[in-house]
């Protein structure tokens, strides 16, 4: 039987919110890409909760934006409404949240993959990874690497010119990598196909080995009924990847058509909106919104899962994997919380053009009669029809202490991972893992340097470093409380962050970098003038101030303490400011922000230069623990298992000690050569 035999530079697997992020990254970075999905019409699927961002989350968006992802860009383009959460508290936990039209989301992700250029979509499973070794051992693979076909326009290591040198150092035992690991040479897929890579991005989200369950029912699918990939796993395991099983849920979807909303609480977007992605225009999204709704569980609806608690598949030994502990069932929720005499719950609309209504914090894997009854005891939903079950799913996941912080395997060179099969939750973690896992899977097919995020400077740096340093035993959420810098790494400022790394990598262009590098000149500048603009005791200023509510001045003061009152801000001194400059929002934002807060702030970049200092004492790959004296056993363990890539990370490893880390640096001291 003939099958397919093709190269390409790099294989990304899922085409999820990772796998989209992932295979951009390469094909904008100029390398031909091919990225695998079980189905094409699930290219970017909200299969859980309809909207993008949220607490943290909103963060991890706007810094993919502000690398060059597309995430943010296509939410703006297909939201139905968008809220700044947290306004009533300070800014380092403002929260961007839209609420996407699912389709169109869906959609709107797909035509910009399918446009994209060096980029190819394959609907098909994939069964197994190969590396060199597997060639070794494997005469087949080896013909098939000899008689590919290969594109005389790309500059692939498979290519004809090169393909000798290939095979004779992957065939040959006595020219393995220098640090004797196998390497990444391909993918199979179901129907005995081979592609030849140069790198693989493993994003499978919640698919591999997937198990739908709701009461009785056990589905061997994947999320919305679509096919789970069976095969994957084995080949996983058998090239030594250590692979755990996790749980995430969602709620029922009702027919809007049978919801009374009277009896709910209206939550309406913001007025203005304001964008997800730096390169938006903001007139563009300034849209008419849908609302959504809020109610609230009761005793009746605690009473029905009370009294059916042993028919949960969670409680009752179906369910076997963790869950995550930031986003419970229902039923979790009433069990643990007994005190608790009710619950919020938001009904969000799934898109424009549909009834179907999402049922937001009553995820639930309770029998389909109990859902009846658990959902029509809350009020507005008494006579609630529901169009989709709640269900709880099974699937098998990456322990990510395997990981590097580029998210390269430790134990096989140029494969890489991102998403939910790195253990994580939610559509954002995925997308900003995914899209690090594409921009360094780029940077080792060229040889180049990898792209490092870290703690200090961001979200994702801070969701990467708890992957790879922590024992994960549930699916792992972002929460600002995570981010110990989260002053600084404020969602407003991620372009000012981050813009210039994805600058560096290839993705964000000339004209957005030069936009950034104008907008941080403008913001000194004005910092500047108002630090050194006196303001009198005239009578406009006593009147203004005690307009709002603030103290009249007993004496001169300058601007810039003006605005680090409570009660004022740069936006509302402008009546006494003439000779302010028209500055755009977002600059006076900051203007505004980088005054009132700048003690903190200072105090939070001194931390930073210490944290830096830790993180900048590399640990070799290299290094035998066993070497080193008067580790104690645990640290020993620890550090062996997590092969930190410095201090810093060593440092937070649970079970190593200060005293272990100074230990640690003297060996590193006395071997520095």
């Amino acid at each position: 039987m003939q099958t397919i035999t093709e190269n390409y530079d790099v294989a990304v697997v899922g085409a999820g919110h990772a796998g989209c992020e992932a295979a951009l990254a390469c094909a904008r970075l100029g390398l031909r890409t091919i990225m695998f999905t079980v189905s094409a019409d699930s290219i970017a699927l909200m299969p859980c909760n309809p909207n993008i961002g949220g607490s943290s989350k909103g963060h991890l968006v706007r810094e993919i934006d502000a690398l060059g992802g597309q995430m943010g860009k296509s939410i703006d383009r297909t939201f139905i409404q968008s809220k700044m959460l947290n306004k009533s508290k300070g800014p380092a936990v403002h929260s961007l949240r839209a609420q996407a039209d699912k389709n169109a989301y869906t959609l709107e992700m797909r035509r910009v993959v399918e446009n994209q250029d060096n980029l190819t979509i394959r609907q098909q499973e994939v069964a197994g990874i190969i590396t060199d070794s597997d060639i070794r051992q494997d005469e087949d693979l080896r013909n098939r690497l000899i008689n590919t076909e290969y594109s005389n326009d790309s500059e692939n290591i498979y290519d004809a010119g090169e393909n000798k040198d290939l095979f004779t150092k992957i065939t040959t035992e006595s020219t393995k990598n220098v640090d004797n690991l196998p390497r990444i040479t391909g993918i199979r897929t179901v129907s005995g196909a081979v592609y030849f890579v140069r790198s693989v991005i493993l994003c499978t989200g919640v698919y591999l080995k997937a198990r739908c369950i709701y009461g009785d029912v056990s589905n061997p699918t994947g999320p919305n009924g679509l096919m789970a990939a069976n095969r994957l796993s084995s080949s996983l395991s058998e090239h030594g990847i250590g692979l755990v099983r996790f749980k995430t849920g969602t709620p029922a979807r009702i027919d809007g058509r049978t919801i009374d909303f009277s009896k709910c609480a209206i939550q309406a977007g913001d007025d203005p909106v304001v964008p997800f992605s730096f390169s938006t225009d903001p007139e563009s999204v300034q849209i008419k919104q849908d609302p959504c709704w809020l109610t609230y569980t009761n005793e009746e609806t605690h009473r029905v899962i009370r009294e059916n608690i042993d028919r949960s598949p969670l409680y009752g030994g179906v369910i076997h994997a963790t869950g995550p502990r930031y986003c419970p069932s229902i039923e979790d929720k009433v069990m643990k919380f007994p005190d608790k005499d009710r619950h919020q719950v938001f009904i969000e609309p799934e898109g424009r053009y549909t009834n179907e209504m999402y049922i937001d914090g009553m995820s639930s894997s309770m029998p389909e009669d109990v859902q009846f009854a658990m959902y029509r005891s809350v009020p507005g939903l008494e006579h609630a029809e529901i169009v989709r079950p709640a269900y709880a799913i099974e699937y098998d996941c990456l322990s990510p202490k395997q990981l590097k912080s580029t998210l390269e395997f430790k134990s096989i060179r140029g494969l890489f991972s991102g998403g939910q099969f790195n253990g994580s939750s939610g559509y954002e973690e995925a997308a900003a893992q995914g899209l690090i896992a594409g921009i360094n899977a780029a940077a080792y097919c060229k040889n180049t340097e990898p792209l490092v995020l870290m703690r200090s400077e961001s979200y994702i740096g801070v969701l990467i470093d708890d992957l790879v340093t922590k024992e994960n035993f549930e699916p792992y959420r972002m929460m600002t409380s995570r981010a110990e810098y989260r002053l600084l790494l404020r969602q407003d400022n991620a372009d000012l962050r981050l813009r210039r790394y994805g600058y560096s990598a290839g993705l964000v262009s000339e004209e957005d970098m030069q936009k950034c590098i104008r907008k941080q000149e403008l913001i000194e500048k004005e910092i500047e003038r108002v630090s050194h603009l006196n303001i009198g005791t005239g009578e406009e200023t006593q009147r203004l101030l005690t307009a709002l509510g603030s103290t009249p001045l007993e004496s001169g003061a300058t601007m810039a303490e003006l605005i680090r009152r409570p009660e004022l801000n740069y936006d509302s001194l402008s009546s006494i400011d003439p000779e302010r400059p028209e500055l755009p929002s977002d600059v006076r934002e900051q203007v505004n922000i980088e005054i009132k807060y700048e003690g903190y702030i200072k105090r939070q970049k001194k931390q930073v230069e210490q944290f830096a200092k830790t993180e900048s004492r590399k640990i070799p790959e290299s290094i035998d623990y066993d070497d080193v004296p008067s580790l104690r056993i645990e640290a020993r363990q620890k550090l062996k298992e997590f092969r930190p890539a410095n201090i810093g990370q060593a440092g937070r490893i649970a079970g190593v000690s200060p005293a272990d880390l100074s230990v640690l640096l003297v060996y590193l001291k006395k071997n520095r050569k």
